[in-house]
């Protein structure tokens, strides 16, 4: 699958990022405990809460510490929302770990340009800079937190999760949004559909990240999913949710 990103040729293959920025001053926009990685300065931050992907608290959602925002150029609109990359330091002595170890983190938030700073002095997520952002204790698992900037490499791995599809019911009588969190495999979700008791199989669109809608009453009836994932792969969970659920709940289906 070579669908991610167009300069990467394959998708296990390692990628150069070359450099990786711990210093909150050059990041001004971004929340605290940010780190950056970057080719031709990306960067890496870190973020434990929220995010644009919409998963709400990460620790709830599962993704916790190992989470990371991504820059214009990786985070394509959302759609890369869910995806894990394997991310490691090279090629600096003083600043990482010994043996270069590696971490896996899921994309869940975007890291915004910022054009009045310059690409190499704080505008790490300008286009086309690629741009990561992790937890602090994310990133000290692979650098030394008083790193300043790091060289680092990364690669698209599969997702591996404990569980199933989770989907968080939100909305009201008039419009009908699901949160799907705790995608196995490509991680990447590129379409969604709903079934009630009493309709068929219904389209979803995408909100924003991995938030689904349609404008259609299902209130009182069991609802099924079927969700696809980047590689075209599908999953359907048949009547994960009772008639009787609620806005604001959380159903577990099946996984890929």
């Amino acid at each position: 699958m070579e669908i991610w990103y167009s300069y990467i040729r394959q998708r296990r293959k390692w990628v150069h990022h070359y450099w990786c920025n711990t210093s909150l001053a050059f990041l001004p926009s971004i929340n605290t405990y940010i780190v950056d990685v970057f080719p031709s300065l990306n960067e890496v931050l870190f973020h434990v809460s929220e995010g644009a992907c919409g998963y709400g608290d990460l620790h709830m959602a599962s993704y916790g510490k190992h989470s990371a925002g991504l820059s214009s150029v990786l985070f394509n609109r959302g759609s890369t929302c869910g995806a894990c990359l394997e991310v490691r330091c090279v090629d600096h002595i003083l600043w990482c770990r010994q043996g270069s170890p590696s971490i896996v983190v899921t994309a869940t938030d975007f890291c915004p340009p910022n054009y009045g700073l310059a690409n190499d002095y704080g505008g790490w997520c300008n286009i086309p800079r690629e741009h990561f952002e992790m937890s602090e204790a994310a990133f000290a698992e692979i650098a030394e937190r008083r790193a300043d900037i790091v060289p680092i490499q990364y690669r698209r791995v599969s997702c591996i999760r404990s569980g199933g599809l989770r989907f968080t019911v939100r909305g009201n009588a008039h419009f009908y949004q699901v949160l799907i969190t705790n995608v196995g495999l490509d991680g990447e979700i590129v379409a969604a559909k709903v079934k009630g008791s009493r309709t068929g199989w219904i389209p979803m669109a995408r909100n924003w990240g991995q938030n689904w809608q349609c404008n259609v009453n299902l209130e009182g009836q069991p609802l099924s999913f079927e969700v696809t994932s980047s590689s075209g792969r599908t999953v359907t969970s048949y009547n994960v949710a009772p008639k009787n659920w609620q806005f604001h709940q959380t159903f577990e289906g099946k996984q890929f």
